[in-house]
């Protein structure tokens, strides 16, 4: 899994010549000349040759090798160097803690999953969490001024303009400055968001790109959803875009939820929904894992109540279809690999909304599956921390 980075970077007269600027040309991965950094830029050979010392000096890149010559030695390239620096990712699910070290194109160094312990407060879980954050980078042969920056993903919304968690996690939590406590163990950049959005990003990143229209859906302990709209997540106004779980469903009936509603998504179609469904058929199952195996095993219960919780969700998704007209939509999550789930979707979704919004619209499995929150964790620190202006910022500190 590889996370590549701006593309189609424009460069005009009021572009800056700074090291930060010219590394943005560097970010996909390909190695370049300096003569063809120069003709990219319009920048003097000697203003290249000293922003790559810079970025030399910084680790931030290596030696790329060769290039083919018509005769003579071939001249030296220099591409980014992604093993420069690390990312440390905690994603925090509702009874487990993730905890994963990559390097900065998104490949995974070393990982290692907590049981959350659900009567411990935010200090003592995070500083668990930061504890094997630390193992991990060791185990990873990564010293701590390797470490780039922490991406934290949540169950449920996050409040994005001031990184405190949102309430899904537990009652206790909610409110908690994450970013700011971790700062403080770790001192490096950290940012804060749902794991949706951070599974939206990764997974439109590595294979949706050329999409500017796309939805992701996790179908977990909650369904939530993200949306990419014009190439941008669409956080909305406090961040708490893509609650599809608690919008009515037209089969929810009067079942309570504890979002204080009723007839909720959630109720009907997340995990712990079909899970109770099927055990009141008799049926063994208590995990998304037990459904899909079952399902694999042709357990007729099973498939029936999963494609079901698939046409309750593509009732709800054919209205945001209408309203937003993406050209793809993404199932991740513990069900977003299970086929029953998939066609359920598709065929209400097709059924329900209009050709004019569904001619184009691919519905489809998460690519990255449970990889996905990782790639989009460590993207969005990597666009912090290797920005023009992080680096620029860098490069005065080497100096001076």
């Amino acid at each position: 899994m590889a996370l590549s980075g701006p593309t189609g970077l424009a460069w005009g007269p009021g572009t800056s010549s700074s090291a930060g600027q010219l590394f943005q040309l560097l970010r996909d991965g390909r190695s370049r000349t300096r003569a063809e950094l120069a003709r990219n830029t319009g920048l003097a050979r000697s203003t290249v040759k000293s922003r790559i010392e810079d970025l030399f000096h910084l680790g931030l890149i290596k030696d790329g090798g060769g290039t083919a010559s018509s005769g003579g030695r071939p001249p030296a390239t220099v591409a980014f160097d992604p093993s420069a620096r690390a990312v440390l990712v905690i994603e925090m699910a509702v009874s487990q803690i993730l905890v994963t070290v990559t390097d900065l194109s998104g490949k995974v160094l070393a990982d290692q999953q907590c049981q959350r312990l659900q009567a411990q407060e935010p200090p003592a879980t995070l500083g668990r969490a930061i504890a094997v954050g630390r193992q991990l980078l060791g185990t990873a042969g990564c010293g701590g001024e390797m470490l780039a920056g922490v991406g934290i993903g949540l169950s449920g919304p996050s409040h994005r303009t001031d990184n405190h968690a949102g309430s899904q996690l537990r009652p206790g939590w909610h409110g908690f400055d994450f970013e700011s406590f971790i700062q403080r163990s770790l001192q490096v950049p950290v940012v804060v968001d749902s794991v949706v959005n951070l599974m939206a990003r990764g997974e439109h990143t590595a294979h949706w790109s050329g999409h500017g229209n796309f939805m992701f859906v996790n179908v977990d302990s909650s369904i939530g959803s993200a949306i990419i709209s014009g190439g941008r997540l669409q956080p909305g106004a406090n961040g708490a875009t893509g609650g599809l779980g608690h919008v009515r469903a037209s089969n929810g009936g009067d079942l309570a939820c504890p979002c204080g509603n009723y007839g909720c998504l959630d109720m009907i179609s997340s995990v712990p929904a079909l899970v109770r469904k099927v055990r009141q058929h008799g049926v063994d199952a208590r995990t998304g894992e037990d459904l899909l195996r079952l399902a694999a095993d042709g357990q007729p219960e099973v498939i029936s109540a999963l494609h079901q919780g698939g046409r309750e969700i593509g009732d709800v998704l054919a209205t945001a279809v209408s309203l937003l007209n993406p050209s793809v939509i993404v199932l991740g999550g513990s069900l977003g690999e299970s086929a029953d789930v998939l066609a359920g979707v598709r065929e209400v979704v097709y059924q329900r909304a209009l050709p004019p919004v569904t001619s184009q619209l691919q519905i489809n499995h998460s690519l990255l599956h449970h990889q996905a929150t990782i790639a989009g964790a460590t993207q969005v620190v990597a666009d912090r921390v290797l920005s023009p202006a992080a680096i620029d910022a860098a490069v005065l500190d080497l100096l001076s």
